[in-house]
């Protein structure tokens, strides 16, 4: 089976900056994949190389088997792109923006307009066609750009935070739709973020931090390779603690400020330990199912949000 998007030994830079270095993906057809990193770790670079907005440097991208350097006018047709940036003109309608993208796309009379119709409900918007996209909620724009990009009944959608500046209801809303599209028309939908409750709807997921591939697979199974529960302690004497727990327990965690995290499956027997008889010494303790972003600690060494250099990738805009 072809793969929908195959990412092999990518790397690039940015003058002396490496903003990728030896990634590499492979997403099947018809599956929703994330890429889930913090700002700086590399996504957009990656996104603006897959859209063919980027020449490759080094390694090799292809989408739906057409290659990203040798056929990018082949990749157009087959990319579906929305950028964070909205794209649409605020002062035409729902269907004026659609007629003009497929003008650009060489569609025109009933074929044109047969489609038109199809991605407007496709993505719920059939009854708003007439309406100025200024006067939309930020989720109704969000599913015009989707239209947009589905005129052409792309492959692939590539998707750049696409729920970005929307509230939880509107967020939920756009995530059915996807899982819609994927269900229904086969479609395989790639998504950048930089937030870990997106990355949990998607059904496998790449990590990047500092340009490179830290973990993947699906959320489900990122965090049961930790191996337990997460005991997340708080204390002013965190480095004793720590040292008590390794000589003890045999458990080592990560210290981070007054912070101690660990994840194994005793970390239970430790909870009752450490509240028993060290209680005076916890400024707070709690224990919880691993996460996404335990998972990223585990693989990094560092939070989330702790990025060593500033983001180095050009916005689109």
């Amino acid at each position: 089976m072809s793969l929908a998007l195959s990412v092999r030994g990518v790397g690039h830079r940015y003058g002396p900056r490496e903003a990728l270095s030896g990634v590499d993906i492979a997403v099947p057809p018809g599956q929703i994949f994330g890429l889930l990193g913090p700002n700086g770790g590399g996504k957009t670079t990656l996104f603006r190389l897959i859209a063919t907005l980027l020449p490759v440097q080094t390694g090799a991208i292809a989408v739906a088997g057409a290659d990203v350097a040798t056929q990018p006018h082949l990749v157009r047709r087959k990319l579906g792109v929305t950028f964070q940036s909205a794209s649409l003109d605020g002062k035409l309608t729902v269907r004026e923006n659609l007629t003009h993208q497929g003008h650009l796309y060489g569609l025109s009379g009933a074929d044109l307009r047969d489609r038109i119709e199809t991605v407007l409900k496709q993505v719920t918007l059939h009854d708003r066609h007439a309406e100025l996209v200024d006067r939309l909620s930020g989720g109704m724009k969000r599913r015009a750009e989707l239209a947009k990009c589905l005129l052409h009944q792309p492959e692939v959608l590539l998707l750049d935070e696409p729920t970005t500046g929307l509230d939880p209801g509107v967020r939920r809303d756009l995530w059915d739709t996807l899982r819609e599209l994927r269900q229904q028309f086969g479609t395989t939908i790639l998504v950048t973020t930089h937030l870990m409750e997106e990355a949990e709807h998607c059904d496998s997921l790449a990590i990047l931090d500092r340009g490179q591939i830290v973990a993947n697979g699906s959320p489900a199974e990122l965090r049961d390779s930790l191996g337990g529960d997460c005991l997340t302690i708080h204390s002013p004497h965190v480095d004793k603690l720590a040292e008590l727990i390794s000589s003890r327990f045999q458990l080592t965690g990560r210290v981070s400020g007054e912070e101690l995290r660990i994840e194994h499956p005793r970390v239970g027997e430790l909870l009752c330990t450490l509240v028993s008889e060290h209680r005076e010494e916890l400024t707070a303790i709690s224990l919880s199912q691993p996460s996404l972003e335990d998972v990223f600690l585990q693989r990094t060494g560092h939070r989330f949000w702790e990025t060593a250099e500033p983001a180095v990738e050009p916005r689109h805009g």
